[in-house]
């Protein structure tokens, strides 16, 4: 009997480590995948907010990670920046735009709770939009804080000109993360 304990603990211990390890890369995936999305963007001459591919990034990172390690993998990506690595969509520096950095990370955190509770759709996709308007009040909040524009002002040029793509990322977020979860799942063994 001792032997068959042994040989199941070394079994779960190889299941723990494996899972622990694929998680890990999924954190640093998910932070490449920020990096390479913050540089692909487009400038608006209206905002001093560009678009890019993030929000969906970050969408994706917490349903699929979950949302400890999706947050994980926001906060890794801000420590890089606040580091002084070129990663941010502006440079190195906060700026402008730091309120929805911060809201990345609290988006993906509650994607990511909603979505590890739940394989139901509309949860989910309830989940990512509520997220996504996390973003956008973290980030007005923050442009009208430290520019001294009205909130009002703030959501013309730091939220409405970003709802038609935003929409689109959910729906594309969703998409990935509904075709995804199957093979992701028996990777880390859920």
């Amino acid at each position: 009997m001792h032997a068959l304990t042994k040989a199941a603990t070394a079994r779960m211990t190889i299941a723990v480590n494996k899972r622990t390890a694929i998680m890990a890369l999924g954190v640093v995936g998910f932070t490449v995948a920020m990096i390479a999305a913050a540089h692909v963007r487009v400038p608006l001459p209206f905002s001093p907010v560009p678009v890019t591919m993030q929000t969906g990034i970050v969408l994706l990172a917490g349903a699929v990670l979950g949302p400890a390690a999706g947050a994980t993998s926001m906060v890794l990506y801000l420590v890089l920046g606040a580091a002084g690595l070129p990663v941010f969509t502006t440079g190195a520096t906060l700026g402008l735009t730091a309120g929805y950095l911060v809201g990345f990370a609290l988006t993906a955190a509650l994607v990511g709770a909603v979505a590890s509770r739940t394989r139901r759709d509309l949860p989910v996709a309830a989940s990512m939009v509520a997220g996504s308007l996390l973003i956008y009040l973290c980030g007005a909040g923050w442009l009208a804080s430290v520019t001294g524009m009205s909130a009002s002002a703030a959501l013309a040029v730091g939220v409405l000109p970003f709802l038609p793509g935003d929409a689109l990322k959910v729906v594309a977020a969703f998409a990935a993360w509904r075709t995804g979860r199957s093979v992701w799942d028996r990777a880390t063994g859920n």
